[in-house]
């Protein structure tokens, strides 16, 4: 497996893609601000430097590389497989309530025997994220590692963007399948959020909509709690998620993030499910409990043969980025440190992330956690 990384930092600029060229990559992973998307020709610019490639990417609230964390750019990244083969399927996700089976559909069409893992980018608004993710799942119909994320528009949640081979869109996934028994892959995912108050039980629900805690509305209750911040709503909900605290999720803490409300019903709009009689505790972080919290990723992460061409894959979450500020860098140095200098950094600051619940746990969409995927090719004997 080799890798190759540039990144764009002027509009229309396209040249520096030339330096990935020679390579003729079988994937390239693309994660750029909204202006990259919105501004036209970034997928006809792709197509043309590489025409056999599968393209997948989206847009985001930063963008990672070994460098740190950047705004307004656009990270490309080449990968150039010896022996896994790529297959990649793009549909439309309609409207929320089309998440489940939009990701049963991409699950079915990727689906075979030797399937080793798939990549998935989606939406960023206007979708139910672990609908998606468990509608993915039961269509591939066996245990695969999921991992990838959901789109950002820094720190807005009005309109993201999806990259896939057929073109860019606002309303799509794209999945990527690898196969074969050659692929060596890594994941990780971890918050660094800290529980604070008492928990609060679900009473109703509808998917992921929150409704009531305790028999009062969500929203008053949330209100109550954030004091001062709940002017500021929905974008301070980013800096107080829910720990989700249930049979199946308590031993890794799945973290919810509020991304919209309704004060007309008092209800919450979350980006993924919360089960009807589940635990809620509110929950704050820290610069340095998040740092901790990316580091943990990295050493759950690290699967791969240190002599060889490497990529790790990072998706943050947008709330990580504004609690830390201008010490958003020191999550990815964290990674990079534990990781070692030898794989290429790629990914961006997202909506939610997705990954496998522990280490060998049912995949889920995460919030506000720090999620790898480290990817390289065994060495061949």
């Amino acid at each position: 497996m080799r890798v190759q990384q540039v990144t764009l930092t002027m509009a229309q600029d396209w040249a520096p893609l030339d330096a990935l060229r020679a390579m003729e990559p079988d994937g390239v992973l693309v994660f750029g601000a909204v202006s990259w998307f919105e501004q036209g020709g970034l997928h006809a610019a792709l197509r043309e430097r590489f025409p056999q490639a599968r393209l997948l990417g989206c847009s985001t609230a930063g963008e990672i590389s070994r460098e740190g964390v950047h705004s307004n750019t656009c990270v490309v990244t080449a990968l150039k497989f010896d022996r896994t083969r790529l297959r990649s399927v793009t549909l439309t996700v309609p409207a929320m309530q089309d998440s489940h089976p939009t990701g049963q559909s991409l699950g079915q069409a990727l689906a075979a025997p030797d399937l080793q893992a798939v990549l998935i980018y989606g939406p960023g608004v206007a979708v139910n994220g672990s609908a998606l993710v468990a509608g993915l799942s039961q269509g591939l119909g066996r245990v695969v590692p999921i991992t990838g994320g959901l789109a950002g528009d820094d720190g807005a949640f009005v309109r993201t963007w999806v990259l896939g081979d057929e073109g860019v869109s606002d309303r799509q996934a794209v999945a990527l399948g690898f196969y074969g028994s050659s692929l060596r892959l890594g994941h990780g995912s971890y918050g660094g959020w800290l529980p604070f108050g008492p928990a609060r039980r679900v009473t109703g629900v509808d998917g992921n909509v929150l409704q009531e805690l305790d028999g009062e509305p969500a929203l008053t209750i949330y209100k109550r709690y954030l004091g001062d911040h709940a002017k500021d709503l929905p974008a301070s909900g980013l800096l107080f998620p829910f720990l989700m605290e249930s049979a199946e999720s308590s031993a890794q803490g799945l973290i919810r993030t509020i991304l919209g409300v309704d004060e007309a019903r008092g209800s919450l709009t979350l980006a993924g499910d919360v089960p009807l009689g589940a635990q809620l505790r509110l929950m704050q972080a820290s610069t340095d409990r998040l740092v901790d919290g990316a580091e943990h990723a990295a050493e759950s992460a690290q699967a791969l043969d240190p002599a060889a061409d490497s990529l790790a894959i990072l998706v943050s979450c947008v709330g990580r980025k504004l609690v830390m500020g201008s010490r958003v860098d020191d999550e990815v140095e964290a990674v990079g440190d534990v990781l070692g200098p030898r794989p290429v950094l790629a990914g961006f600051y997202s909506n939610g992330e997705i990954s496998p619940l522990g280490e060998a746990g049912a995949c889920q969409l995460h919030n506000q956690t720090m999620t790898i995927t480290t990817m390289g090719e065994a060495l061949e004997i």
